[in-house]
């Protein structure tokens, strides 16, 4: 049960910002902290309480910043130390925290430890950062297992002297080895390098992948796609125990300063065993990808949100609720087709979505997860109500899934498209007006700038807006109080506190309203007392 001196992030609504494609601020083409900058007055407007910023570090961009070469430093096209200071005040004076991405899995092969690895004999203190071993076969020429790679591929790659090492995910980024020491050492000074300059917590990527058995044993396996490993006890590379040592000891430095810091975790894991990372002495929160990935049908979403709430429930941890980040599809594509759950992009290629039906259920699905108890993570430009491009020119695509892949998955590069925010042709406000941004942006993106959401009371825009006020003002949305009440098949319908309630109607039959309720808020027009099918709505109680 929280209570009103409950830490900010148990009830937080956070903005994630993908920063090549917020906002231009220097006219190259690609986002920066100067965008950022001067669009934090539109983000205090919306109404979330934090922003969650992705990698800004100094990176080649093998795989979009997630190939750090420097911990410590922003990446030049993005900005300066002295802009990410400014951005952190301005952010606090609006009443926003700052959360960054912190990526511990693996280095860039470009960071300076690497570089050192790959000059130092098989063998040296330089290597043991990581996860170098000989090859098998004749003269060690067969990679040392058989894992295949989260892009496509083998997972090792051979050097020079013979010896391979180990990349989970492209070449460019190989892992560290977290047995090592000093490994732990410099991770936790980086924290304390950027807590100390004022941020607010850290997004922890792959959380679940940073410690390998040592025996590197074989998986079995004949396709890189089925790599997950959720279901697979005892993994040799994924959600193995020995991650919660690590995070005990990041949990100690935060704990160390004044003011509430946040840790959230990107971890794939199996059903239960999400609640382990965030055990009170280890991370406060996790990402719910069991809703992000779940289809939008009523039992199902039921059967996630009851899982969800009574695991955390048990180490005392606040749900977390998302509907699309930059890894995934975007939710107003996943909604318009007849499979609404994240399906492998190769099934989805074939498959139309219907961007009218998919609006209309991301708006209802809005409101459900808004209501829920707990935090909730909002992607840029789901506000706006953006759909995924899927039509991106094959020679725009970046994403090295494409290239690993033999050019038959096109990757992720469709959900981080640029945002519009004014004006009636590319790049709609994102940059200058000579400027080409680095991902092209579809030309009918006009109806869905900022500014044209921001004139039409009926838009996503709005209804964000008035969704994140009710959220904050309302005492019945506050703390963690969650009922069900009986409603009919493919529906939901559940009371928060003070008596409100939430109805969401996944049903192709209108669903009547409960009776002595005044509405606060619809993600679609009404009739007549009932709720149409792919609707939901917020009722008070009279």
């Amino acid at each position: 049960m929280s209570t009103a001196h409950d830490p900010w992030w148990r009830s937080a609504v956070i903005y994630q910002v993908y920063i090549r494609s917020f906002a231009d601020g220097d006219g190259d083409g690609t986002g920066d902290i100067a965008g950022l900058r001067s669009r934090l007055q539109y983000l205090a407007y919306l109404g979330v309480d934090a922003i969650w910023i992705n990698p800004w570090y100094p990176s080649p961009l093998a795989d979009g910043g997630y190939d750090v070469s420097n911990f410590r430093d922003i990446h030049p096209t993005y900005g300066t130390l002295d802009e990410a200071r400014k951005l952190i005040t301005e952010a606090h004076e609006l009443g926003l925290r700052v959360i960054l991405d912190i990526v511990p899995n693996h280095t860039s092969d470009q960071h300076a430890w690497f570089q050192k690895a790959l000059a130092a004999a098989p063998g040296s203190p330089e290597r043991d950062r990581f996860i170098f071993r000989d090859g098998r076969g004749e003269n060690g020429s067969e990679p040392p297992n058989d894992w295949h790679a989260a892009f496509g591929g083998p997972t090792w790659t051979r050097t020079p002297d013979g010896q391979w090492y180990l990349h989970l995910f492209a070449p460019e980024q190989p892992d560290l080895n977290w047995d090592n020491p000093e490994v732990r050492a410099e991770f936790e000074s980086i924290l304390r390098f950027w807590f100390d300059l004022g941020v607010d917590g850290f997004r922890i990527d792959v959380a679940h992948g940073m410690v390998k058995d040592p025996a590197l044993p074989d998986l079995g396996l004949t396709e890189f796609s089925v790599i997950a490993g959720e279901d697979q006890e005892n993994h040799p590379h994924w959600d193995r125990d020995g991650v919660h040592d690590i995070f005990r000891s990041w949990r100690a430095v935060a704990d160390g300063y004044p003011d509430p810091l946040v840790f959230v975790a990107e971890a794939h894991v199996r059903p239960g065993r999400l609640a382990h990372y965030l055990r009170p002495d280890e991370l406060h929160t996790a990402f719910n990808f069991d809703f992000l990935k779940c289809a939008l049908e009523a039992d199902k979403l039921r059967e996630v949100i009851d899982r969800t709430i009574t695991d955390l429930a048990k180490v005392g941890a606040p749900a977390t609720w998302v509907l699309s980040n930059h890894d995934e599809t975007r939710h107003v594509t996943r909604y318009g087709r007849a499979h609404t759950g994240v399906t492998t992009p190769l099934r989805d290629r074939h498959h139309p979505s219907d961007l009218a039906l998919g609006t209309r259920r991301a708006r209802a699905a809005a409101l459900l997860m808004l209501a829920l108890p707990g935090s909730a993570y909002i992607y840029q430009g789901e506000e706006l109500g953006l759909y995924e491009v899927e039509d991106l020119p094959e020679s725009a695509l970046q994403d090295p899934t494409w290239e690993r892949s033999g050019h038959t998955v096109r990757g992720r590069d469709g959900c981080r498209v640029p945002l519009p925010w004014t004006g009636d042709t590319p790049p709609f406000g994102f940059s200058t007006a000579e400027a080409v941004p680095w991902l092209p942006q579809p030309e009918n993106w006009k109806s869905y700038t900022a500014e044209a959401n921001q004139a039409d009371r009926t838009s996503m825009l709005q209804l964000y807006r008035s969704a994140l006020r009710l959220r904050r003002t309302h005492p019945g949305l506050r703390g963690e109080d969650f009922r069900w009440l009986d409603s009919p098949d493919g529906t939901l319908l559940f009371e928060r506190g003070d008596g409100v309630s939430c109805a969401v109607n996944l049903s192709e039959q209108p669903l009547p309203l409960p009776e002595a309720c005044t509405v606060l808020l619809a993600s679609g027009p009404l009739d007549s007392g009932l709720l149409p099918a792919d609707t939901a709505v917020w009722l008070q109680q009279d």
